[in-house]
């Protein structure tokens, strides 16, 4: 008996994995998700590339503890829904002579064969997954990728661990209940539906408006920032989606019922009469799915506007070899240049001054005209053209004329609109200038001892003579990248300067390769474990929506072949069936969208000014997050229909 069993646990699981193969794919991704970000946590390669990366492993593991709890949710969800399906073949095993403990037994087997297979599968092209992973990696620190091919036994071991966890939750609670089920239990499992919550249409009229009350209120609780306001508005973003579906659920008959003439236009009653009684039965589950939907969007989202924001600091305050600034208005020490002539190859450098003007006339037209700016000196900053041009040469950039009697501005790029209108001309001393230009490339002009706060004027050397100093700087162009040692040497010669004169202000020290290897780290640490947590989201979710769907393969079959008996066309039915799987799909990805845009949106403004720009701007983060969710999610519904059209539409 026990060999029969195993054959048939394993035909079973043969064909389980042919009917569900969509949940079939999305555990074997799943596997591999795992194997490929433990393969990060067990890298020693990866650990050398920064310090900082040390990180990466605690925001990795957390980051797996969310995506076990998922994918045993869909694992657990999957197999339930396979029990109810298969209820009527469980309890005909009974029926010819098998007992509880076989047929669970046998419902156990063919499950864990079915996570078996997909973690061998999952873990060889895991190992392809990491080497994109640690592709990616390298680019982000800038070093060349070697395809090195390896497999790794601690990896392996965790992914085994977390599968194992996943399939014996998920498996124990179906498997008591086989156990204990009687046969009328299995045979008429699959006709067991989630109640119409709300019975009557005045309790759902009212549910309705508060949970669209509750939607805005979320939303915009979440936005004001805040750990407590944060707490309130997901409570109210969650209450808003369980209430809105299943109130939806039970208003669209009704809308209909008041309204024959669209009830009967089209295909609108086929439609909405598939759809409500979808969703009678499955409001509560499209809210959890809109609520995990909600959630990848803000992890997108998040992702990707930490990225933005690392690298727009990074690039600003790296954008020479190495730059000094000595805030206090006295002149570097000489230290500093003895340590980089002995040990810091300097292909070109300058010594500069930056200079300040009487007054803080352009400083005050960027306060009343940018109310994000954040003003840090009290005068307008000044460089000499020569040392503009030089520092401009140091960073690479291409040389810019300055005509006599005019001068130049250079600021970041969020504020070139406004400095481009400054009113003409300016008085610096006893000159009269006129605007020459505004360029907005990376020149060190964050705070501290920079070239401005984010902006300064450039003007002729014979004007900028007779200012005042604000403070000193030196910028230089190395042979080879300033490394961490050469950049901690440099600040042991800050840290016994300050010993010396306790007067003595910070000085600024930025070398351009820590600062993109910090900010690769940081993307490291923050972007992958957010990625991977919402594509896990992503794919659980949309797992889940499209078993629903494809289990009512058997009843569109029927009623594709009564709509051809009563006249209907083929070009009608694939319209119909269009537009069931549009709203089906749709529905539950719409409030997300509303919640998650402008969360994004509002939180990829938050950084201070400037930063955010190009294609890490606030609008393009929100395109590029929607675009990645609905690539993915867009795969599934193909996968879906086209399974879904072929199996149903009449031949």
């Amino acid at each position: 008996m026990s060999v029969t069993l195993s054959k048939l646990s394993l035909r079973n699981a043969q064909r389980q994995a042919r009917d569900y193969l969509v949940y079939f794919v999305t555990v074997v991704m799943a596997a591999a998700l795992l194997y490929a970000f433990n393969g990060l946590v067990f890298s020693q390669e990866v650990q050398t590339l920064s310090k900082s990366l040390s990180s990466l492993r605690m925001f990795l593991v957390l980051a797996s503890i969310v995506v076990v709890c998922v994918f045993g949710w869909l694992v657990s969800y999957a197999t339930g829904f396979m029990l109810s399906r298969r209820g009527r073949e469980l309890g005909t095993y009974l029926l010819i002579g098998l007992t509880n403990k076989q047929v669970a037994r046998l419902f156990f087997m063919e499950n864990l064969v079915v996570g078996g297979c997909a973690l061998v599968l999952g873990a060889a092209l895991g190992s392809l997954l990491y080497q994109m992973l640690r592709a990616i990696l390298f680019a982000l620190f800038g070093l060349p990728y070697q395809f090195a091919f390896g497999f790794s036994l601690p990896a392996l071991g965790l992914s085994v661990a977390y599968f194992a966890l996943i399939y014996l939750f998920a498996l124990r609670r179906s498997r008591k209940y086989i156990r204990r089920a009687k046969i009328h239990d299995l045979i008429y499992v699959d006709q067991v539906n989630e109640g119409m919550v709300i019975q009557t249409g005045k309790m759902r009229r009212w549910i309705f408006s508060a949970s669209i009350v509750l939607g805005v209120a979320g939303t915009c609780l979440l936005m004001a920032g805040g750990s407590i306001f944060g707490i309130i508005g997901a409570g109210c973003v969650t209450a808003f989606l369980f209430s809105f579906f299943l109130s939806f659920a039970s208003g669209v008959p009704a809308f209909f019922e008041k309204r024959p003439s669209r009830k009967y236009q089209g295909q609108n009653l086929l439609v909405f009469r598939t759809l409500t009684a979808k969703l009678a039965t499955m409001g509560m589950l499209m809210a959890i799915i809109s609520l995990i939907f909600t959630a990848t969007l803000i992890s997108e989202g998040a992702g990707m506007m930490f990225r933005g924001l690392f690298e727009g600091r990074a690039a600003e305050s790296g954008c020479f070899d190495l730059y000094l600034g000595s805030e206090d208005g006295t002149p570097l020490s000489q230290d500093y240049f003895s340590y980089i002539r002995a040990n810091i190859p300097v292909e070109q450098s300058l010594n500069y001054s930056v200079y300040q003007t009487g007054d803080s006339r352009v400083l005050d037209y960027v306060e009343e005209n940018e109310k994000d700016y954040f003003r840090y000196y009290e005068r307008d900053q000044v460089l000499r053209y020569s040392d503009y041009a030089a520092l401009r040469a140091i960073a690479g950039y291409s040389p810019v004329e300055l005509e006599p009697g005019e001068y130049l501005i250079h600021c970041w790029s969020y504020l070139k609109e406004h400095l481009a209108n400054y009113p003409q001309p300016l008085s610096v001393g006893s000159a009269q200038l006129t605007l020459g230009g505004v360029h907005t490339e990376h020149l060190m002009q964050d705070y501290n001892a920079s070239n401005g706060t984010q902006f300064a004027l450039v003007v002729p050397d014979d004007v900028a003579e007779g200012l005042p100093v604000h403070h000193y700087a030196y910028a230089a162009k190395t042979t080879q990248p300033v490394t961490l040692e050469q950049f901690y040497s440099l600040y042991e010669i800050h840290y016994r300067l300050g010993e010396q004169d306790l007067t003595r202000s910070y000085d600024t020290i930025r070398a351009k390769a820590l600062e993109k290897s910090d900010a690769a780290a940081w993307t490291a640490n923050t972007a992958f474990p957010l990625f991977y947590l919402a594509l896990a989201l992503t794919m659980a979710a949309a797992t889940i929506l499209t078993i629903q769907q494809l289990s009512e393969t058997e009843r569109y079959r029927r009623q594709f072949q009564l709509l051809q008996k009563l006249g209907m066309d083929s070009r009608e039915m694939a319209r119909t069936l269009r537009n069931q799987f549009a709203i089906y799909y749709v529905l539950p990805a719409v409030p997300p969208v509303l919640i998650g845009a402008p969360f994004i949106l509002h939180l990829a403004s938050s950084p201070e000014p400037g930063v955010m720009v190009g294609t890490n701007s606030p609008l393009s983060i929100v395109t590029i997050s929607l675009e990645i969710f609905f690539l993915i999610y867009a795969i599934y519904i193909l996968l879906a229909y086209t399974s879904l059209k072929r199996n149903v539409m009449p031949s």
